[in-house]
């Protein structure tokens, strides 16, 4: 069994940057492939970056140069850094865990970037 909680979303300004944390009640990230999700509302959730088991990273092509996944085994902890964000950034932003027995979610995150 996981559990993440997301940290670090709220209300920036178009340019800001943020950064989000996910941590995890244990470290899975040998089990698991680790990403962040975001979703508005009527909209898919898609994908923004992702690390898979074999630590290979990717992100979306919206978010290429801007956005930078990493994480940290020591603390159990999936970080999300967001610069230059945009109004279309707007979103709640979820840690995921997947590709193991189950699929884990956090509860999510508000990122507001104002216009």
């Amino acid at each position: 069994q996981v559990q993440l909680v997301e940290s670090g979303g709220g209300l920036v300004q178009p340019g800001g940057s943020l950064r989000l944390s996910c941590a995890a009640s244990r470290n899975i990230f040998s089990f698991y492939a680790m990403g962040w999700y975001r979703q508005v509302p009527g909209k898919q959730r898609e994908l923004v970056a992702g690390i898979a088991k074999s630590g290979r990273i990717n992100y979306a092509d919206s978010v290429k140069g801007r956005f930078t996944i990493s994480r940290d085994n020591a603390k159990n902890t999936l970080y999300l850094q967001m610069n230059s964000l945009k109004p279309e950034d707007t979103a709640v932003y979820y840690c995921n865990a997947g590709g193991g027995p189950y699929d884990y979610w956090g509860q999510g995150t508000q990122v507001t970037v104002s216009s």
